[in-house]
């Protein structure tokens, strides 16, 4: 088959279009035939092993534990193992597997669920980790209840793009942070209110909010607590800024340690993805509150060329990669 490949760390002139033997799958694995996988800032963190931490806990110290690169995919099962019950050859399933840079990759069944018939199978490749992270961290960490202000920190990227959309369904009132450039597209995923963090403080003290979502963000904890009513909760999704060795890490942990000492809550997301999530998603897009912004699609020969599109920042939404 063919597939993007990587042995060393580095940046996108690490990866190399190959063809390669198909992967093995164990008795509780699914193999799909990928139409389409989606590129997200965790396949970025994957290819150049940064923050180094992430090496000592299992990810390969000297290169990357797994040659095939990307999670998020959408496609049509092939095979399933001697154990697998929830899908037949056949089937079109959207989740997280491994490796799905490639034209076929394996998922365990907890991590697969029946494609949305609305999405195309771009869309639906696009969905799995960024909408489920959005789900989670602001039903599961942020209990989110109707009627709350919610502040999304980076809501024009992959996972901001659809917390504005669940947060809106769920009846939260959503104030959007983004750049100039990028205005345009929180408004029209629905958020109240859209503030360019080039030209205005969403943290001058003059709104408060019961639930901040600080995604892939570097404001430090004082400017979070500015903004945050006096018992509202701050999830933390990530942190680019922290540097190689611990990322946003530092930040983080200094969250937790400050949360049992003031009113204010203080919690981090835990990558997790399973099924349960992909069906939650589901009923929001069928329902027609939750759309997958596809900004950009690459062949998947031209994986290097998008990975750089979203490490300069550009990315409106999501990008997907076409296998077939």
């Amino acid at each position: 088959m063919r597939a993007i490949v990587q042995e060393r760390y580095g940046d996108a002139g690490a990866l190399r279009h190959e063809r390669i033997a198909l992967p093995e799958a164990a008795p509780d694995d699914v193999m799909v035939q990928v139409h389409a996988a989606g590129l997200d800032r965790g396949t970025w963190h994957l290819m150049t092993g940064k923050p180094y931490v992430m090496r000592v806990v299992g990810m390969g110290f000297r290169g990357p534990k797994d040659r095939v690169p990307g999670r998020d995919l959408a496609g049509t099962v092939e095979a399933v193992g001697a154990t697998v019950t929830k899908f037949a050859v056949g089937d079109e399933v959207y989740g997280v597997g491994r490796g799905s840079f490639a034209e076929h990759a394996v998922a365990r069944e907890d991590k697969l669920a029946r494609k949305p018939t609305m999405l195309s199978f771009a869309q639906a490749a696009v969905v799995p980790i960024s909408a489920g992270t959005a789900l989670r961290a602001l039903t599961d960490q942020g209990r989110l209840e109707a009627g709350q202000r919610v502040l999304v920190l980076g809501a024009s990227g992959g996972v901001g793009s659809y917390a504005v959309q669940i947060a809106k369904a769920l009846g939260a009132e959503v104030t959007g942070v983004a750049s100039t450039a990028k205005l345009d597209l929180v408004r029209s995923l629905g958020a109240d209110h859209a503030i360019d963090h080039t030209q205005q403080d969403w943290a001058d003290g003059t709104q408060r909010y019961d639930l901040i979502l600080d995604i892939a963000g570097n404001p430090s904890l004082s400017r979070l607590r500015r903004a945050l009513a006096p018992a509202g909760t701050v999830v933390l999704v990530g942190g680019e800024d922290g540097g190689n060795l611990t990322g946003g890490m530092n930040r983080q942990l200094r969250a937790l340690l400050l949360s049992p000492f003031v009113g204010q809550r203080f919690t981090m997301l835990i990558a997790k993805e399973h099924a349960s999530d992909l069906e939650r998603l589901a009923q929001f897009i069928e329902a027609g509150t939750v759309t997958p912004t596809v900004d950009r699609t690459y062949p998947l020969d031209q994986v290097p060329e998008a990975m750089r599109h979203l490490a300069a920042g550009k990315v409106r939404g999501k990008v997907a990669i076409i296998t077939l």
